[in-house]
């Protein structure tokens, strides 16, 4: 026998074993460019999902905040002046834009988790190597979008009714950077009740008795100034007034408060939430069993 035989015929060296991180399964030793196949993946199903239905998903909420401006800006407009030099219906179309984003980015990945629960496949999301950061940014982002396409359709038909004054927009880097953040606070939201939620009834209960009124505590329709002491500091210890207000002054370089002081207040908030259902998912709650 050969030296060559028998150098093939001695013990072959296995390959090493794939070490995987803490999460939902993903090996630490992975090729770059297959690293994020699982992210994008879940973020296409995700937007796919209320891309299908988009009557539903967005013709319907921009035909919402179309009622609301006719029904509260017709009726209104005369009436009064939230900030000097600045119609009612002109105040209103921020306040609506702003709430359009924040219940459909809540709307998106609440509702689409909790469908996932409910039909059995949520599975299907864990046996992948996805990474707790690709499972949450997947869900969020794909809020994120919801949210911004659903307001920049309320902001588009409503432009109609006051164009010269929300066309000169004072700021409109404000009303970009809190676009982008109520959005993802709100999508963000919207993971956490999915997954503390286990039936449709659950997360209604979340939406009408938090999400709602909170929203429309905002100053959505009107000025925190107009309130009586007692509920202009209520209006301030709600987190989505400071997202209003911020994206407000961006069109009219006027607001009830500070744009820092907004900003510095959502981003904490942000913070927070974004901890908390970041530790859910690693904790795997309400989701692997």
């Amino acid at each position: 026998m050969s030296a060559e035989t028998l150098k093939d015929t001695g013990p072959r060296p296995q390959p090493a074993p794939q070490v995987f991180s803490p999460g939902l399964g993903r090996p630490i030793a992975e090729p770059a460019a297959r690293q994020w196949v699982g992210f994008r993946t879940l973020l296409y199903k995700e937007m796919l999902r209320f891309w299908k239905v988009a009557f539903q998903t967005i013709a319907a909420p921009v035909l919402t905040g179309v009622l609301y401006l006719l029904v509260f800006g017709q009726v209104l407009d005369k009436h009064i002046e939230a900030f000097p030099g600045v119609s009612y219906i002109a105040f209103l179309v921020p306040g609506l834009t702003m709430m359009s984003v924040l219940q459909n980015a809540f709307a998106n990945s609440s509702s689409s988790l909790i469908q996932s629960k409910i039909t059995g496949n949520l599975v299907f999301m864990l046996l992948p190597p996805l990474s707790n950061a690709e499972f949450f940014a997947a869900y969020v982002l794909a809020a994120i979008v919801r949210g911004l396409a659903v307001g920049l359709g309320v902001f588009a038909v409503t432009l109609w009714f006051a164009p010269s004054a929300l066309l000169a927009m004072q700021a409109p880097l404000w009303v970009l950077v809190f676009a982008l953040l109520g959005a993802a606070l709100l999508g963000v939201l919207g993971l956490i009740a999915g997954i503390v939620s286990d039936k449709f009834d659950q997360l209604a209960a979340f939406q009408s008795f938090i999400v709602m009124p909170a929203t429309f505590l905002a100053g959505v329709f009107y000025s925190v100034h107009s309130l009586p002491p007692l509920w202009q500091a209520a209006s301030h210890a709600n987190p989505f007034f400071y997202l209003v207000d911020g994206f407000r002054y961006g069109f009219f370089a006027q607001a009830d408060g500070s744009p820092w002081v907004s900003l510095a207040v959502v981003l904490t908030a942000l913070a927070v939430t974004t901890a908390a259902a970041y530790r859910m998912i690693a904790r795997g709650t309400r989701i692997r069993n």
